[in-house]
């Protein structure tokens, strides 16, 4: 390979490590940005039925979002400098710890960082610097961000699969994505719908939820950037893989309440891993000799 293939992939790389950090703010505050809206609604909401009494106070608070405020320390709320916000470097420097009152640093933070460059190198690698190779490096970059709010919280937001879903769509009507529209828009219907149908069917013979509807809005985004074809060995792996996971969790007494395990880091797992390998090697290694 080209020496300015490998250039143009560790640029790549290193932007995915930019993105890596932005991510984390992502994973942090994408949920409770959502759960404040949420309040919000209800306040607002109780004070339209208050009738003539004097509305609540819906003063607005503090801003939040993904800009504001700065990112500070969790512990003591230690406003980080900028050399303290360098992706990986800036952890390893720190180590692992807040300058101020030295509370631990989680290693997810460099351990997102490092993912989402790697990531970014690959695509940049198989798909050079153009349209193909950013599309899948937003394509990875969303995975990444749903995998870990998922795990967190079991929330898959709309702000983040609704898009996904619309960008596969659109690279593969402009040929950005090896999957012609046809196969596409099937995915997308095909992923959405099954799961659906597994939700409603295990719903009406035991009367619970077994996932929630950002897992079918997923498995549509998976279809429409993989094609009807990949859906079912991305089910399958998924399945196989979140099943043995939820099996050690329950023997090591890990489960959370309920005994649930979400189902969107698994989905995201066989995403990430039909990127990297193709959808037919995942199908071969699940269903050895009976696959075609």
């Amino acid at each position: 390979m080209a020496p300015e293939a490998w250039w143009g992939a560790s640029a790549a790389g290193l932007l995915g490590l930019l993105i890596g950090s932005f991510l984390n703010v992502v994973i942090y505050r994408l949920p409770r940005m959502m759960e404040r809206q949420w309040e919000q609604e209800v306040a607002e909401y109780a004070a339209s039925r208050a009738g003539p009494e004097p509305a609540a106070d819906l003063a607005p608070a503090e801003p939040f979002n993904l800009m504001l405020p700065r990112s500070r320390c969790q512990s003591c709320g230690h406003q980080l400098r900028w050399y303290e916000n360098i992706p990986v470097l800036s952890y390893l420097a720190l180590g692992g710890k807040c300058s101020a009152c030295r509370a631990g640093i989680s290693l997810r933070y460099p351990l997102v960082e490092l993912l989402t460059g790697g990531l970014f190198f690959y695509c940049g690698l198989r798909f050079g610097l153009g349209a193909t190779g950013a599309a899948w490096a937003m394509f990875c970059a969303a995975l990444l961000a749903m995998a870990f709010i998922d795990w967190d919280t079991t929330l898959l937001p709309d702000s983040l699969t609704l898009p996904l879903l619309w960008a596969g769509l659109l690279a593969s009507a402009a040929g950005w994505i090896q999957v012609p529209l046809v196969h596409a828009v099937t995915g997308a219907a095909a992923g959405y719908l099954s799961l659906w149908l597994v939700y409603w069917g295990f719903k009406l013979a035991t009367g619970k939820e077994g996932m929630g509807y950002g897992d079918f809005k997923l498995f549509a985004a998976l279809g429409a950037w993989f094609g009807w074809q990949a859906l079912v060995p991305l089910i399958l792996m998924a399945s196989v893989v979140g099943a043995c996971v939820g099996i050690v969790l329950k023997f090591a007494s890990r489960l959370r309440p309920g005994g649930y395990v979400p189902f969107g880091p698994f989905l995201v797992g066989a995403g990430l891993t039909a990127l990297l390998v193709g959808p037919d090697t995942v199908q071969r290694a699940i269903l050895g000799p009976l696959s075609p």
